[in-house]
């Protein structure tokens, strides 16, 4: 047994193996100390400097000075994750309705809550376990397992121990993220299912998907299930957004609501049919009201220190679209890492797929210039070749097939005139053309602008640019300055001379 909480007696006893983590630390029994026990927390025989925590300090463990007990500074662990990861951009629903979901959903209980607290500031701080120095090691132990979240903190023989987790205050495993706010109205109905499944193999059977869903939802024939979009998902997972569409007997037909729609999804036999067919999560995809924002921007999630929280309010890149919430424990780092990176696929896929579709139509636009260019050779040499045809006819009467030719082209453009016929085909498609060079001019216009940004850094390029010049016209007028009086002080010495040979 690798640490083993035994009492302060040698007696031997039944070692409270169930009560202990999983791992190789023993449990907080009655055992025997052998010989050969590494770490064993029976009466001490020897309290000098040689024994393995060498007395009171307890400097076997070494944990005080690595893990301290800075919950409520901005030093630990959890706030390096907080201000170095800020998931922007990516729109992880599960996450946010999770936070969400648990947190308009606590009940009130105060005294449960207070009693915790004190329990766990016990177990951290003076725990009456062993009744001797050894009180002190289980101390550092139990801050341990607190910093981490996980395991048991024994602190009274009277009282069961604190169970520690990662939502504790003083688990040091935390961080702040962001995510996106929905936009949808609860009108739209869109409920979103997340099925165990490849978007590949979805999209194959979306047909049988759907035809499920509608027996899911009774077989109705006034209700209709449609699939708004999919996406892929880590683990081999897919999203769908699906809504319902009701028609009633009057002839009009009408989304259902999401809320509407996802009670009846949560509901105990509607939940195992859907889990019958792969679906592991459903939640609804509607946008947060004002008073649900506000009641989860004042409230720190549970564990989340209030500094770091409010923290968090303030370096949100994007309040508007962007809400802070808490990610406890790698695996929630993690899931948000795979989240971010399957996000990352998706943009560089579909802008492969942009970059596919901008060189078929650079080879259609210079397919088209080359025959433009064909085509202008050809009408350049049909009019040489109608001039010179005019000029040998010059004088000669029509001749008969020259007069069945006349014939039918006056047929087309006669035909050609008629109000219903081409020449009104040709009138509208006319008008379009002007309107979509119309409509091209004006995007083109509202196309192209300057950032504010931008413009900012502009003027002060140009800024600096004027200070430049002024600061070279300064110096160029006291050079001139100089050279005024150097031309000045040259007449002057060769008047002088003048003056003395003269």
């Amino acid at each position: 047994m690798a640490f083993n909480f035994g009492a302060p007696s040698g007696t031997s006893g039944t070692a409270a193996a169930t009560a202990a983590p999983a791992g190789g630390f023993g449990g907080f029994g009655t055992t025997s100390t052998t010989a050969g026990s590494a770490f064993s927390f029976s009466a001490p025989t020897n309290t000098g400097t040689t024994g393995l925590f060498g007395g009171t300090q307890n400097k076997g463990f070494g944990f005080g000075t690595g893990f301290g007990t800075t919950t409520g500074t901005s030093t630990g662990l959890g706030t390096g994750l907080g201000t170095g990861l800020g998931f922007g951009g990516f729109n992880t629903q599960q996450q946010q309705q999770t936070t969400l979901g648990g947190l308009f959903s606590q009940p009130t209980q105060a005294p449960t809550q207070s009693n915790q607290l004190i329990n766990t500031a016990s177990a951290l701080s003076a725990p009456t376990l062993l009744g001797d120095e050894r009180d002190a090691i289980l101390a550092k132990w139990n801050q341990l397992q607190a910093f981490w979240g996980t395991g048991k903190g024994y602190f009274n023989n009277n009282i069961p121990p604190v169970e520690f987790t990662q939502e504790n205050p003083f688990c040091r495993f935390k961080a702040v993220g962001y995510s996106c706010m929905p936009s949808n109205k609860d009108e739209d109905g869109l409920v979103v299912l997340v099925f165990n499944k490849k978007e590949t193999e979805i999209r194959s059977q979306q047909q049988q998907l759907v035809e499920s869903l509608h027996k899911v939802l009774g077989g109705n024939q006034t209700l209709t299930v449609n699939v708004e979009g999919t996406k892929t998902l880590p683990d081999d997972q897919t999203e769908v957004v699906i809504y319902v569409v009701e028609r009633s007997p009057n002839g009009t037909s009408r989304r259902v609501p999401a809320t509407t729609l996802y009670a009846h999804f949560e509901q105990a036999n509607i939940k195992t049919q859907l889990q019958q067919l792969g679906v592991t999560l459903s939640m609804t995809r509607t946008e947060l009201s004002p008073a649900q924002i506000k009641q989860l921007l004042q409230n720190p999630p549970a564990g989340v220190d209030p500094i770091i929280w409010e923290q968090a309010k303030v370096d949100n890149p994007d309040s508007e679209k962007l809400i802070p919430v808490p990610m406890v424990g790698f695996k929630e780092l993690l899931r948000r890492l795979k989240v971010q990176d399957q996000m990352t696929k998706q943009h560089q896929t579909r802008l492969d797929i942009i970059s596919e579709d901008i060189s078929e139509l650079q080879k259609n636009q210079t397919t088209s210039v080359a025959k433009i260019a064909q085509y202008k050779r050809k009408l350049m040499d049909l009019s040489h070749r109608t001039l010179q045809e005019i000029q040998r006819k010059s004088g000669y009467a029509i001749q008969a097939d020259e007069e069945q030719l006349r014939v039918q082209l006056d047929t087309i453009q006669g035909e050609l005139n008629a109000p219903t016929q081409f020449k009104g085909r040709l009138n509208e498609l006319m008008s379009q053309i002007r309107m979509q060079n119309h409509f091209g001019a004006v995007r083109s216009e509202e196309r192209y602008y300057i950032d504010a940004d931008l413009l900012r850094e502009i003027k002060q390029h140009l800024k600096q640019q004027q200070e430049g010049l002024s600061h070279l016209i300064s110096i160029i007028k006291d050079d001139l300055e100089d050279i005024k009086l150097v031309e000045h002080g040259l007449n002057e010495t060769i008047h002088i001379r003048g003056g003395v040979f003269s």
